[in-house]
């Protein structure tokens, strides 16, 4: 079984903003759970709609929080990307 490394200088600690792509769409209740989250759909979806939550999160931790919340929800997350500081 091939281990798993920390790819690059990758820094998984401390806040830091997120992008995360999921198929379909959150219900104006399910959008209060990710409070501090900017949601809007995505532009480039014509097949299936997709929303796209970019937003700050503390640390891995609140990060896995998010992710559980939006499988909580039955979405499919499609992508999670870490964005570089502005």
């Amino acid at each position: 079984m091939p281990s798993l490394s920390n790819p690059g200088n990758t820094a998984f600690e401390g806040p830091a903003t997120y992008r995360i792509v999921v198929q379909g769409e959150l219900s104006e209740v399910s959008r209060r759970r990710f409070a501090g989250m900017t949601i809007e759909s995505d532009p480039a979806a014509t097949d299936r709609p997709r929303t796209i939550l970019r937003g700050q999160v503390q640390d891995q931790a609140e990060l896995r929080g998010v992710l559980d919340a939006l499988y909580g929800l039955h979405l499919a997350v499609i992508a999670v990307e870490r964005c570089s500081d502005e």
